[in-house]
């Protein structure tokens, strides 16, 4: 099955996306493109379009509820990789839920990772 991920992208249009800076300067490990960041108080930066009023991250290339993708993705912060999809790991996900709802598309549920007939 392919990820529901992957035909989503609410989370990147409705979170705003901030880390420590060090994520985003080449000098010390950070892997994130810094122009595609934004200063964000002293230690952080955030990603570019996601403290906006209806956040979108720069780095998404989607059209959300259909297809979805990070141009990014290998090199995404950290916090984006702390989200996980509702039950990708067995269990709901609260920031999934409420970026899925907000954007008007159902929670996801143990089918869509494993069928009807395993979910049940």
């Amino acid at each position: 099955m392919p990820h529901p991920c992957l035909t989503c992208g609410a989370c990147c249009a409705y979170f705003r996306v901030s880390f420590h800076w060090s994520e985003a300067d080449p000098a010390v490990g950070g892997t994130v493109p810094p122009e595609l960041t934004e200063p964000f108080g002293p230690h952080r930066v955030v990603m570019r379009g996601t403290w906006a009023e209806k956040p979108r991250c720069i780095a998404l290339d989607a059209e959300i509820g259909v297809r979805a993708r990070c141009a990014i993705h290998p090199i995404k912060s950290s916090v984006c990789r702390e989200v996980p999809a509702s039950w990708e790991f067995g269990e709901a996900s609260e920031k999934c839920d409420k970026a899925r709802l907000a954007h008007g598309l159902p929670v996801l549920t143990p089918a869509d990772w494993y069928g009807d007939d395993i979910a049940a």
